[in-house]
Parts: structure tokens; C-alpha cells; sequence
């Protein structure tokens, strides 16, 4: 059965290389992603000159949406694994670490949060760990991709669970149009999962992206969202930070955990609030009641603490 299994993943689809290009094969976005015998390896133009392969047991799933293409596999070490574009979403393996830190560090800042937008987080995990905060009355989710939500919900349950909760509203479409038809100061927090800076995501690295979220948001509200990693994009990390700290009038602070199967490693978060009541990041003010949290979810916390919160946000405070 396993020599089944790796046949059928060096059967997976290469793409044929575009004029110019001699290593692999190239989508719009500037990612060239194989497999070789038995091995999914992701290249980037984002991350030249290095390369994250998984051995691939089984591919899952395959489909092209009207957006992306879509795939699930199973790798032998860090469980199913989702796909966009040839790009690594998440693992199940180390898919905590970035789901609890996107989410956590920007809730546990505020004093009961009540309404939070997510923009993308098709997979649902951010779902998931907004839902640990028993003051939250209402959850926006507002993501392009339905073919994703769906992929999720079938092979990554302990991930899209999110979805199951009652305060969860689900809006398929773009995350710019719906937050510039957003009423004024009605969320108290904003999260952003995004992909990478290229192509379409382009839209929400850029000024006028944070002034809707800055709009959409109350005084004194956070916004979190995906901000790349110090190893291999501090020009663009320079390019956000410049651009929020030109919006958001309250706070803004970089943040970053760890993911070993994003390139680098690191995965960084830009942490930013309102004008208004003052918030400080670095010292959470909402803590997560791991006992009574873990009494209401079958699921606890694998990664996120205060301590290591703090570390994370401080360590880069002088350096950008």
C-alpha cells in the first residue's frame, strides 16, 4: 500500500515551465512547486535560492477553483497537508502555532472583544480560536474561495470546527469590497489571514487596505494580520510597518512565531490599534481561561501563552 501510495504522488501534475525558466514549473504568482518521486517541494521567487520539501504518502485531493488551485495530500510527518497555488497553507502538524498567535495576541490585548471580522481563514482555524473567548458575540468571516472552505470542512475538521459555532457568519466574497461597505467602528477587532504579497493579496499589504480596516474598526480596536518573515522579506515588512504606522494611530508593533513548514521557519504578524483607548500589546490584558476554555472545547491550546507572547512581540521593537 505505501509503494501504492507514492506512486500516485510522483503522478501529481507538474506544471510545464514557462520561456526562461530551467528548474520547474511556474504559476502566476511567481511559485514553482513539484513533486519528485514521492516528494512535494515548494520554490519561490518569494524565497529564492532554498526549498521545503515533505514526502508525500497520498494526494487527497486535487481541483481548481474559479481563483486557485486546490490540493490536499498526506505527508509522512506532519499529517495532511493544504495546498494553494503550490503554496503551503498549513499542516496539521504545526497549523496551531500560527492559528493561536494570529488570533490570541490581538484578543488578549483587548478587554472583551464582542464582534471580530476575519478576512480570508478560509480553513477555519482562526474561527476556532476566536471562538475561545466567551465575550465575543458575533463572528464575520468573509472569504474568496469557497472551493476552500469546503476542502477544509471534509479533511481538516479539527481545523474548520470553527465553523460549527453559532456566532459564525460566513460571507463568500472579496475581504476588500466587503470591508469598504463596512459600517463605521463596528468591529472590535480585525483579523487578516492572508497569502503572500503577489498578485491579488497585493490589495491587502497596502495604505488604503488599512484605512478601511482602521474605518471598520472602534476606538481603541486591533487589527492582526499575516506580515511575512524577518529572514527572507524585511523590505516588504518594512513597507507594512511604514504604511500602518501612517494609519493606526494607537499602537503598532511587529510580531512572529514559529511554523516549520512556512519558508524560514518564522511567520511574522503586524499587531496595530485605533486611536482611543490605549493598547499595549505586549502586556495581554485578556487572558484565555485555559481550564474553563478547555471544559467547552475538545481541542486546547497547544501553543500560545502570555509569556511567550511577550517575548515574541518585544523581541523586535528596536529593530524596525
Amino acid at each position: 500500500m505505501a509503494q501504492q501510495n507514492l506512486t500516485a504522488a510522483t503522478d501529481f501534475p507538474v506544471k510545464k515551465p514557462r520561456e526562461g525558466d530551467d528548474n520547474g514549473a511556474t504559476n502566476g504568482g511567481g511559485t514553482i512547486s513539484s513533486v519528485i518521486p514521492g516528494w512535494f517541494s515548494e520554490i519561490s521567487t518569494m524565497w529564492p535560492g532554498e526549498a521545503h520539501s515533505l514526502k508525500v504518502e497520498k494526494i487527497l485531493f486535487q481541483g481548481k477553483s474559479d481563483y486557485q488551485d486546490v490540493m490536499v495530500f498526506q505527508s509522512a510527518t506532519y499529517g495532511k497537508v493544504l495546498v494553494l497555488d503550490g503554496v503551503i497553507q498549513l499542516t496539521e502538524r504545526d497549523e496551531c502555532s500560527y492559528q493561536e498567535m494570529i488570533t490570541h495576541l490581538p484578543l488578549c490585548s483587548i478587554p472583551n472583544p464582542k464582534k471580530v471580522l476575519v478576512i480570508g481563514g478560509g480553513d477555519g482555524g482562526v474561527l476556532r480560536e476566536v471562538a475561545r473567548h466567551s465575550s465575543v458575540e458575533h463572528i464575520d468571516i468573509c472569504e474568496i474561495d469557497k472551493m476552500v472552505v469546503d476542502v477544509s470542512k471534509e479533511h481538516f475538521p479539527d481545523v474548520a470546527v470553527g465553523y460549527e459555532d453559532p456566532r459564525v457568519t460566513l460571507h463568500i466574497g472579496d475581504g476588500v469590497a466587503f470591508l469598504k461597505a463596512a459600517q463605521e467602528g463596528i468591529y472590535d477587532a480585525v483579523i487578516v489571514d492572508s497569502s503572500d504579497p503577489i498578485g491579488p493579496a497585493q490589495e491587502l499589504f497596502e495604505k488604503p487596505f488599512f484605512e478601511s480596516v482602521a474605518k471598520a474598526l472602534r476606538p481603541g480596536g486591533v487589527m492582526c494580520t499575516q506580515a511575512e518573515s524577518i529572514w527572507l522579506h524585511m523590505h516588504i515588512i518594512e513597507g507594512i510597518v511604514e504604511n500602518c504606522r501612517q494609519v493606526f494611530k494607537g499602537s503598532v508593533n511587529y510580531a512572529w512565531t514559529t511554523v516549520p513548514t512556512y519558508p524560514s521557519g518564522v511567520i511574522g504578524f503586524m499587531l496595530c490599534s485605533t486611536e482611543g483607548p490605549e493598547v499595549d500589546f505586549k502586556n495581554p490584558i485578556n487572558p484565555i481561561d485555559v481550564k474553563e476554555n478547555q471544559k467547552k472545547s475538545t481541542i486546547p491550546l497547544k501553543f500560545y501563552n502570555q509569556e511567550l507572547a511577550l517575548q515574541l512581540i518585544a523581541a523586535l521593537k528596536h529593530n524596525i
